[in-house]
């Protein structure tokens, strides 16, 4: 079952990208050399320590009203998008 989640901060979507990336099996590794950055990036990401400019996206959006808002898909229809498989 899909579960959505609010999104108010650099840190708040650094974890959401660590729990999509574990609930399609992938390693920090293979996430950020899919997308030609460097795993302590990623890391750093993940748990909120290199959001600054995340951050301050999130407060224009605050600012003009806006809500970001995730969805995750759960259980066993995860499935890597089209454009990100091998």
């Amino acid at each position: 079952m899909a579960r959505q989640m609010v999104v108010r901060s650099g840190a708040d979507l650094g974890a959401v990208i660590a729990e999509a990336r574990r609930q399609r099996g992938l390693t920090q590794e293979e996430l950020a050399r899919s997308v030609n950055l460097d795993r302590t990036y990623l890391a750093r990401v993940e748990t909120g320590r290199s959001v600054l400019l995340l951050d301050r996206v999130f407060q224009f959006l605050r600012r003009l009203g806006v809500e970001v808002v995730v969805t995750l898909p759960g259980g066993s229809d995860v499935a890597a998008p089209e454009g990100d498989r091998a």
